[in-house]
């Protein structure tokens, strides 16, 4: 919505400034996007004091002056006006400045002198047709003080973004009555001399059929037409509307074509309905019909354009074909021009939805769509006909030509809402006074239909008719807060439960989850599980490209692409996750097949990380040769200890493995008590040269199940509860004791085996064990490698004894010597 300032200050008489009124609207109403200065070509214009005059030594009408413009510098200017005056203040564009006409001021000698700038007229800047004389200013300002800041000059967009929920405020008066509301300022149509203009009879009203002078008007289907009104004015002249009516249209944007059409656009802009003038000697048989389009029907539209109708388009027709569709624009062969002299004005209320579909199906948004799709206070039209008619008659003369007609009125009780202050406290936190409640409402509207003083329990409220968003009692409460101001309300926490309903224990998991990756230096990304796939991938209906039709069946297939874009970009060190959905077809079926028998495809949440590049950020001590550079990078032992973290967080009260994968790009499988859940995989990425090894995670986390999460407890699935997903333990207070065992591993012999056969002889005692070291390279008595392990012992209750942990040491070292001929190393 395209405000003006100084429209809107027409209507209420506010102090704020531009930039006030800006801060005010979004606080209190809605968004404002931005503040336009319409006059910004004005801004390299300062103003100059004259500080001497005298007459051009050749010329018998110029003058050489001495200008100070702010700079600490005398400028020397010509001037051709005869008004210029020494001591006086005037508009002055220094050297290098291009004026609204498009003119560049530049550095010129005129017959042998020098002249630094211009001294302005009006009509030079735009300001008037005044020309004669430069621009005399009465002003108490220094020189150089630009002219914008100094006085007035142009008006200032501001540009609301208004929600679909709020029609009412694209119109300067429904900002303007939010606007008195919050300033206490009067509310007050503005003066645009329509007092002189002869009055409106009051409208005949009918149900679907009557005259507007001679004109018959009628509505085939109510449903279509919630209310249609019109009138004849003859006599009118066409031409260029007044100076203030073009420039209050250029404010919000919309540019001036004549009067009639103007007079119909400002009411447009001023109240929010929009109106349409027919040329009455081009409607056929004097009939004007509100009804469905024929199939095949065209209409050439006002943009001069065919455009052919569908049978679901509202049209006004007359006698023989379309002459507008209805809502949208209105057509070229009634259009209003300088030969009209007799006009029909309409004024009606269309059904939103089929001005929607009308306006998506032809491609064509306009004001008056805009306001019809969202919704336009039917109460509205008699005020917006009678105002627009003597705007007319007072811009291009003419009379009425009977009473207007208005057909389809339908005259209903007030919407009703009862608000409880006690209620209302409730839900804000803090204690209202009744008084307080009522005069918030009344000042945007509403109506009090019971008694309202400080022993009612409830307080009844008539809802405007331009508030059709408020329907129910919380409605009425969020209108008291914005109101109110929402910086009124205290800002530390209360005791409160917004609700007995517990958390999905998904979105627990993923909470989980998403901290301790978080909390290990990954990025989360959110991208769209579009993929290019074939005939096993399950197929979107609608993609949104061709070259991503399909759903992804791994979340790590959107992490490659990610990471490759990052690589195409010189990005090497990328740690990313996502905790989103795979899809697989159903069972039994080919995926194209699922989707055209209506059978949904299987999704199962995951989550997924995929990390690469160096371990810790680079540093300036860091060492400079190639052994550093592989050392420091990210390896497949990284990704095992990622992928640990991430099932624990995931399953805390499950027994998590890892298990060697057999062929492929795998790794390792994730086993959760005994399920094979997960995978630990190199990734095979579109890389360059320079990339490190990418290592990625998946974990499922379970198919997605629609039962409410209370239905699932009350069946006894102790999963669904939160509780059961969490591990409490307390810190210790006894000491650990740590040993390190640096073993001769065999060629065949995986890392995993060893740590299964030491955590099952080192017993409950064994905290923690961290592989921390890998050696390949001689001096290794024919081992493979050789693998160094930190095992941490505790004891909860008591202090080990170095006894009990030589005793574990051995048992362990035996039983990898008799099992995996892994002894330990000694040199």
């Amino acid at each position: 919505m395209n405000a003006s300032y100084e429209w809107l200050r027409a209507f209420v008489p506010f102090s704020q400034s531009p930039a006030e009124l800006r801060d005010l609207i979004t606080a209190r109403v809605a968004a404002v996007d931005e503040l336009v200065q319409l006059r910004a070509d004005l801004a390299p214009i300062v103003i100059a004091r004259v500080v001497t005059e005298g007459p051009h030594p050749d010329s018998d009408h110029l003058h050489v002056t001495t200008v100070d413009a702010g700079t600490g510098e005398l400028l020397d200017v010509v001037c051709g006006a005869p008004n210029v005056t020494a001591g006086k203040l005037y508009p002055f564009a220094p050297t290098g400045t291009t004026m609204p006409n498009g003119i560049k001021i530049e550095k010129r000698k005129i017959r042998g002198a020098v002249s630094n700038g211009m001294l302005c007229s009006a009509r030079e800047l735009g300001l008037g047709q005044e020309h004669d004389g430069i621009l005399e200013l009465d002003l108490g300002v220094a020189p150089g003080t630009p002219l914008l800041a100094a006085m007035p000059l142009g008006d200032t967009r501001i540009v609301i973004d208004v929600g679909a929920n709020r029609p009412d405020l694209l119109s300067h008066l429904g900002i303007a009555r939010e606007l008195a509301a919050l300033t206490g300022e009067p509310l007050v149509l503005p003066d645009v001399g329509i007092q002189q203009a002869p009055p409106v009879p009051a409208s005949a009203a009918a149900k679907d059929h009557g005259h507007a002078g001679p004109v018959d008007v009628r509505v085939a289907d109510p449903a279509l037409v919630r209310r249609f009104m019109g009138v004849v004015i003859r006599g009118v002249r066409v031409g260029p509307s007044p100076e203030w009516l073009v420039r209050r249209l250029e404010s919000v944007g919309s540019r001036s074509i004549n009067n009639v059409v103007d007079a119909s656009n400002y009411i447009l802009h001023e109240l929010g309905q929009p109106t349409h003038a027919f040329d009455l000697s081009k409607l056929s048989g004097s009939t004007l019909v509100a009804r469905l389009a024929r199939a095949g029907e065209t209409i050439v539209t006002l943009d001069g354009t065919t455009r052919t109708l569908n049978d679901q388009m509202i049209v006004i027709a007359d006698a023989s074909h379309p002459q507008a569709v209805a809502g949208v624009m209105g057509g070229r062969d009634s259009e209003v021009t300088e030969a009209t002299t007799d006009i029909y004005l309409e004024v009606a209320n269309f059904d939103p939805a089929r001005v929607r579909n009308a306006r998506r199906a032809l491609g064509l948004s306009t004001d008056a769509s805009y306001r019809f799709e969202r919704g336009v206070d039917v109460d509205l039209a008699p005020r917006a006909l009678e105002r627009t008619a003597r705007l007319i008659m007072s811009l291009a003369g003419g009379s009425v030509d009977g009473a207007p007609v208005d057909l389809g009125r339908r005259d209903g009780e007030a919407t009703q809402v009862a608000v409880r202050p006690a209620r209302v406290e409730r839900v804000l936190g803090v204690p209202i006074p009744t008084k307080e409640i009522v005069g918030l409402l009344t000042s945007i509207g509403f109506t009090t239909a019971n008694g309202a003083n400080q022993q009612t329990a409830s307080l009844t409220f008539n809802v405007p008719s331009w508030r059709a968003d408020a329907t129910a009692e919380v409605d009425a409460i969020e209108e008291i807060a914005r109101l109110r101001g929402y910086d009124s309300f205290p800002m530390e926490l209360r005791p409160g439960k917004p609700s007995a309903v517990p958390d999905a224990p998904d979105w627990i998991t993923a909470r989980r989850i998403r901290e301790e990756l978080v909390g290990l230096g990954l990025l989360e990304v959110k991208p769209l599980p579009f993929v290019a796939g074939g005939d096993d991938y399950v197929r979107v209906e609608n993609p949104l490209s061709e070259a991503e039709a399909h759903l992804r069946r791994t979340v790590l297939e959107s992490l490659a692409a990610r990471a490759e874009y990052n690589l195409a970009r010189m990005t090497g060190d990328i740690r990313i996750f996502e905790i989103g959905s795979a899809f697989e077809p159903a069972r039994g079926s080919l995926a194209n097949a699922n989707l055209q028998k209506g059978v949904l495809p299987r999704e199962e949440l995951r989550v997924a990380a995929l990390i690469m590049g160096r371990r810790l950020p680079p540093h300036f001590s860091d060492p400079k040769d190639k052994a550093f550079e592989r050392w420091v990078r990210i390896s497949e032992w990284d990704v095992r200890g990622l992928a640990e973290r991430v099932a624990h967080a995931a399953y805390p009260a499950a027994r998590v493995e890892l298990t060697p994968a057999e062929t492929g790009p795998d790794l390792w499988h994730i086993v959760v008590d005994g399920r094979s859940l997960g995978r630990v995989a190199r990734m095979q990425l579109d890389a360059p040269v320079w990339a490190a090894p990418a290592f990625g995670v998946e974990l499922s986390l379970g198919q997605m199940d629609s039962t409410p999460v209370t239905e699932r407890l009350r069946a006894g699935d102790t999963a669904a509860a939160p509780a059961s997903q969490r591990r409490y333990e307390p810190i210790p207070v006894t000491p650990a004791s740590e040993v390190d065992l640096a073993l001769l591993v065999p060629a065949g012999v995986s890392a995993e085996a060893v740590a299964v056969i030491i955590r099952r002889n080192a017993g409950d005692i064994l905290e923690r064990l961290t592989l921390f070291d890998e050696y390949v390279g001689g001096g290794l008595e024919n081992a493979a490698r050789s693998l160094a392990w930190r095992l941490t012992f505790r004891h909860a209750e008591r202090t080990l004894r170095d006894k009990e942990i030589e005793g574990r040491r051995s048992k362990i070292l035996s039983a990898l010597a008799d099992e995996l001929n892994v002894r330990q190393r000694t040199t």
